[in-house]
């Protein structure tokens, strides 16, 4: 199948887990997280979560990873649309933001760092392949940015669903994941 059909059918998917459903595969999925065999390196990369796509919370990831290393730095991206480019900005506490025009939440300020100091990446999907790619949201910021990122940065996705067999229009710019979390299976790449 084709990214723009795989993106409709698993944004349906998703929009239609019950919160009680929902809640249990992320617990699943935190779970299988806390038997990943990688070290949790300071700068990680987050994102927030879409509401309305009932998009997985990695807000539990982030927060197993603060437990487990508090010297951990926390950044989520920021979108310049005239620029059609994604920063990474640091966020604390006091951070406040705001949501932009795709309905995402992101900082409204803070410490722009670049993408090769990041550690670790959580990168948001509707779904996955066997081979590692993804499908997001179809404005290709993500794999922009993961190409200024250094080799060995750690990219992972968090999906309520298994892999689709293939991802038939996989671009040369489209970038790889190195693990996918389900809640029943962790899949290295």
């Amino acid at each position: 199948m084709i990214k723009k059909d795989l993106r409709k059918i698993y944004k349906e998917k998703r929009i239609n887990l019950r919160a009680a459903e929902k809640n249990k595969l992320e617990d699943l999925i935190l779970i299988r997280f806390q038997q990943l065999d990688i070290e949790i390196r300071p700068n990680i990369m987050t994102f927030a979560s879409i509401d309305k796509y009932n998009e997985f919370e990695p807000r539990l990831i982030t927060d197993y990873c603060f437990f487990k290393n508090p010297a951990q730095s926390l950044f989520y991206p920021v979108i310049n649309t005239g620029e059609d480019k994604m920063y990474c900005v640091q966020v604390n506490g006091q951070t406040e933001f705001n949501t932009n025009k795709f309905g995402i939440d992101e900082p409204v300020d803070g410490l722009i760092i670049l993408p090769e100091e990041l550690d670790i990446i959580l990168v948001p999907l509707l779904c996955f392949d066997h081979k590692g790619y993804r499908v997001g949201y179809g404005k290709g910021y993500y794999d922009r940015f993961l190409k200024e990122c250094r080799k060995d940065v750690i990219k992972i996705g968090f999906s309520f669903f298994e892999p689709v067999p293939e991802i038939a229009d996989i671009k040369e710019h489209d970038i790889k994941l190195d693990y996918c979390i389900t809640p029943f299976k962790t899949f290295h790449f």
